[in-house]
């Protein structure tokens, strides 16, 4: 059985590094659509899931979300270092687990660590029109800084011609 490195747990999870046995878990969330609806990637077939996570369990910036209760991963959690001592976080939950405070659980233990170990601030950037994300960081004392006005595109349309999207910038100090 493969060894799982633990970064932290919570009440209810566990975060750890991923490992190989994490593919069907991680497949039920990227392959799905509605879950991947405001990320800059689509959804993926099982070959696809395979390789994004050879790469995942290579980075420091990954971390899967387990429930302790059944040993399910049921999330993932991004953390990357930025300059000037400030973390961007970013977050993925399978659909079926949504609403449940897993989400804010593992960020604020993120979050509660990172200012712990010195980090100065801690931001996210999200789609307007992802309601629950941006909640989510408010709940969890994020301010928004900015709204950017059609700064990025993932895709284009059927013209080859950029489909733009806002974003919101959310940030926290360690104050």
């Amino acid at each position: 059985m493969e060894e799982k490195a633990i970064i932290m747990e919570t009440d209810r999870l566990i975060l750890r590094r991923y490992t190989e046995s994490d593919l069907q878990d991680l497949y039920e969330f990227l392959s799905d659509a509605e879950v991947l609806k405001y990320e800059p990637y689509r959804p993926m077939n099982i070959k696809e899931v395979e390789g994004n996570l050879e790469w995942r369990i290579s980075s420091n910036e990954m971390i899967a979300v387990e429930l302790k209760s059944n040993k399910k991963l049921i999330g993932n959690m991004y953390i990357g270092r930025r300059d000037f001592e400030a973390l961007e976080i970013g977050y993925v939950f399978n659909r079926n687990y949504w609403g449940k405070g897993y989400a804010k659980e593992s960020c604020k233990a993120l979050v509660e660590q990172a200012f712990a170990d010195g980090i100065h601030r801690i931001f996210a950037e999200c789609d307007p029109q992802n309601v629950n994300s941006w909640k989510l960081l408010q709940a969890l004392g994020f301010i928004r800084e900015a709204h950017l006005k059609k700064n990025i595109y993932f895709w284009k349309d059927n013209d080859n011609k950029p489909i733009w999207k806002d974003t919101y910038i959310y940030a926290r100090l360690n104050e």
